[in-house]
């Protein structure tokens, strides 16, 4: 087992090709390579998303949440397979069993929590949950595929 890592904005960046507006990962607080990660997504009311999901109940979109799940097992699979600084890509595949169990509002720290179910060299399965303190925002499964990015004119 290794040892549990915590990464900084600057490290999400070095480890993700996201930026603004669609970066969902503000930080990760701990990780353990191959196993699983707990990262955090600081909800603003500033978020683009807001201004027309919904004008007067703002509410995180529910394909937003799985975003950042899957962006923080991006971090997890580029870690555990080695492949910082590589250029590969973690691709989605496939989402299965999602489900929203608690509407995600401005002010919350989203607990973003992944694991892996499979993990081969190219294609990973994970599992998902993203809390709002002990309350389940969002439960998933996904399949996420590491690839080349495109080349250039593709």
């Amino acid at each position: 087992m290794s040892e549990a890592k915590s990464y900084d904005i600057r490290k999400i960046l070095n480890a993700l090709p996201h930026r603004y507006p669609l970066l969902l990962v503000d930080r990760v607080e701990s990780m353990t390579a191959g196993e699983e990660i707990h990262a955090i997504k600081a909800v603003s009311f500033n978020e683009q998303f807001f201004q027309g999901h919904f004008p007067g109940r703002p509410i995180m979109p529910g394909v937003l949440i799985v975003e950042a799940l899957a962006q923080s097992a991006a971090i997890l699979a580029i870690e555990s397979l080695e492949l910082a600084g590589s250029g590969k890509l973690v691709y989605f595949m496939a989402i299965e069993d999602a489900k929203f169990r608690n509407p995600v509002e401005p002010g919350c720290l989203l607990d973003l929590h992944v694991g892996f179910v499979q993990k081969r060299a190219r294609v990973c399965k994970f599992w998902g949950k993203a809390m709002i303190g002990d309350k389940v925002a969002c439960e998933v499964q996904f399949t996420a595929m590491i690839a080349d990015p495109p080349a250039e004119g593709e």
